[in-house]
């Protein structure tokens, strides 16, 4: 994976898909209990007008949602993305680093509970709250 001018801390995502490559790479850092991931804006992101496209940003936050719900719990969590709300409150360009934070509310026998945040920098530009299936 090639380095991406990501913030120092932060380390590629190992686990892996054919469509996260597509996107990525996604890169991680802190607290496994509290992680934080991170994605740099490339032109291979951005819409017509230069923006990054809802889409990858959408697809950002459903990584960051599910992954900090499955592994928040030893053995992981198998989860499902349900149900997923967007709000977007501004936009990121080519070159910016966008970070990503989730709120794990609950994860019961069946349904589990998350909110994020997106930022670049002290700008947040999405929030997403979703409800994952649980599997086992």
């Amino acid at each position: 994976m090639p380095d991406l001018n990501a913030p120092e801390g932060f380390t590629p995502v190992e686990r892996r898909s054919p469509f996260l490559d597509l996107i990525g790479p996604l890169w991680v850092s802190g607290d496994p209990a509290a992680p934080v991931y991170g994605l740099q804006i490339e032109q291979r992101h951005a819409n017509a007008r230069g923006d990054a496209h809802g889409g990858v940003l959408m697809t950002m936050a459903d990584v960051v949602l599910g992954y900090t719900a499955a592994f928040s719990r030893e053995p992981p969590v198998r989860l499902t993305t349900a149900s997923m709300s967007v709000d977007f409150a501004g936009s990121a360009q080519v070159g910016d680093w966008v970070e990503g934070r989730a709120d794990l509310q609950r994860i019961g026998r069946s349904l589990a509970f998350a909110n994020a945040y997106l930022s670049v920098g002290d700008r947040r530009i999405l929030r997403a709250s979703a409800v994952f299936a649980v599997s086992s």
